[in-house]
């Protein structure tokens, strides 16, 4: 099924909330005292002045570094009508070239948690630099890899720069835009990165009627290279880096606990259970002792990541929803290209159009929603939009050979505005949560819970569609209906699991406001 890594891929792209440690003027340091929990002291620091952000306006260094972002994103999700071209051209097989998604979406979920640590101790345009140098280098090593295993290389250098580049842009986006006006801004972000995987699919499938899968990476090599440019031109500097150690056990067991889990996970669509499974078990028992050593550092204050986020209700209210939230969205990313195309027997191109609307729909009214959240709070969005998800959701579970492809647009773009009018507000009402100085470890574990909530979710639904469809087949149903009765199950089990969304979405307040510095005094 080669929908189902390059549209999960498109999913990993959506990973910008890994937001490095912020040392604006008003951020504090966190200092651990075990009898009164997390105390704030003021923190001295001389972020740029350029970067000061005016009323109303969103700042230079934020659509720049947006711009940069929706070239990344666009990338990642123009592979997904390759696959069936790199089979041919590299003589691998389905399962072989699913490997180009596995591997971003390993070394994402290696990368994030050490992410913030790098951010501390570069400054932004050496972030920059080395975001965009990584996803040059791999971009241009891929439209001449002479090889699969080059080529896999190539995405792996990619997957680098895209772990940097993410919460660089969210970094400096909570250190110049003030606090009235980040769901404006927020809005303004996602417009770039929703709309990006929309047009992935289309725009790979008009640039693959011109030519070879090469010319997806030659398209994109100068404008990214353009882009880089103008970067380095304008950006300024925002904040001061400063000198931090790092430990060593804990990136070994961060990078062994979370891919291990990631790649686990993976393995069972297609794979042999018994060994996906004590993949999985080896990345548990590794995430179990990071856990254990990030308690042990908290009380020398240098912790890799910072486990005092999760006493913020809020906060952890936020990580639970987002996390089902991307759990059953998978059902739909991954389940509906392959309905379109395997029983509706559309083309790649095709399936790409009709998905479309619904992309564009939710990145346009991103702005909108961040207004919105800036005027009335979170409630007032996030609760018609979590019982939005669950409608287009057993929407879907009504699927048939003969559904008008209109009600199939009607859903996805349901399903999508939706996600819209509660992704916006999470992510803000998450990160508010939590006092600055927190950011990178609150941003940094909602990442890499999104990476596991997602490979979670393909690996569901797909052993779902598959076990279902093949135990049809077996009792003499034919292929089509057998995939069709599959998918419906799936369909259902992201229903069943978008409930929990709505249940969660009841237990988060209007705003964020001070509410997470009071909790964590009090803790």
């Amino acid at each position: 099924m080669s929908f189902v890594g390059g549209v999960g891929q498109s999913l990993y792209g959506h990973n910008f909330l890994c937001v490095p440690r912020l040392d604006a003027s008003h951020d504090h340091v966190m200092s651990d005292n075990p009898d009164r929990g997390a105390v704030l002291s003021p923190q001295v620091d001389s972020p740029a002045k350029s970067a000061t952000a005016v009323p109303g306006r969103t700042p230079p260094v934020i659509r720049l570094l947006v711009l940069a972002t929706f070239v990344v994103i666009l990338n990642e999700t123009i592979m997904i009508n390759a696959i069936p071209r790199l089979m041919g051209a590299l003589h691998i097989t389905e399962q072989t070239a699913q490997w180009l998604s596995t591997a971003f979406m390993l070394t994402m979920a290696a990368v994030i948690p050490i992410t913030g640590w790098f951010l501390q101790r570069v400054s932004t345009r050496s972030a920059y630099t080395t975001a965009m140098g990584l996803f040059l280098l791999g971009t241009a090593l891929a439209a001449v890899a002479p090889s699969f295993e080059v080529l896999l290389g190539a995405r792996i250098i990619q997957a680098s720069g895209t772990a940097v580049m993410m919460p660089l842009l969210m970094t400096t986006l909570m250190q110049v835009v003030p606090k009235a006006e980040r769901g404006r801004v927020m809005g303004t972000v996602s417009l770039a990165i929703s709309v990006a995987p929309a047009m992935g699919p289309t725009v790979s499938g008009v640039i693959l009627q011109f030519g070879s899968w090469r010319l997806l990476f030659a398209v994109v090599f100068p404008i990214a290279a353009v882009i880089t440019w103008l970067g380095l031109k304008q950006l300024k500097n925002v904040g001061e880096p400063e000198f931090s150690t790092i430990d060593w056990l804990s990136v070994v067991t961060a990078a062994a606990g979370f891919g291990g889990l990631v790649y686990g996970l993976s393995r069972f669509e297609g794979g042999d259970a018994r060994v996906a499974a004590a993949i999985v078990a080896v990345g548990l028992i590794a995430i179990v002792v990071f856990v254990l050593r990030q308690l042990v550092l908290q009380k020398r204050g240098v912790p890799l990541l910072d486990l005092r986020t999760l006493r913020y209700r809020t906060y952890t209210v936020a990580l639970i929803l987002m996390s089902v939230a991307f759990m059953a969205m998978l059902g739909s990313m991954i389940l509906l290209p392959l309905y379109l195309q395997n029983v509706r027997e559309l083309t790649a191109l095709q399936a790409g159009l009709l998905v479309m609307p619904g992309g564009l729909a939710m990145g346009l009214l991103g702005p909108t929603v961040g207004r919105l959240f800036d005027r009335f709070g979170g409630r007032v969005l996030v609760i018609p939009g979590a019982i939005g998800i669950t409608l287009a959701l057993t929407g879907f579970t009504l699927v048939t050979m003969t559904m008008p492809f209109w009600q199939l647009l009607a859903l996805h773009a349901l399903l999508m505005v939706s996600l819209a009018a509660t992704f916006t507000p999470v992510f803000t009402l998450g990160l508010g949560a939590v006092p600055p100085p927190l950011y990178s470890h609150a941003s940094s574990i909602l990442s890499t819970l999104q990476q596991v909530s997602a490979a979670i979710g393909t690996a569901l639904v797909i052993t779902v569609m598959s076990a279902r469809a093949d135990a049809l087949r077996s009792s003499g149903v034919t292929e089509a209906l057998a995939n069709l009765d599959g998918m419906r199950l799936a369909f259902i089990i992201g229903a069943v699991m978008s409930v929990a969304v709505v249940v969660t979405a009841l237990l988060l307040p209007a705003r964020a406001d001070n509410a997470g510095e009071i909790e964590g005094i009090h803790h």
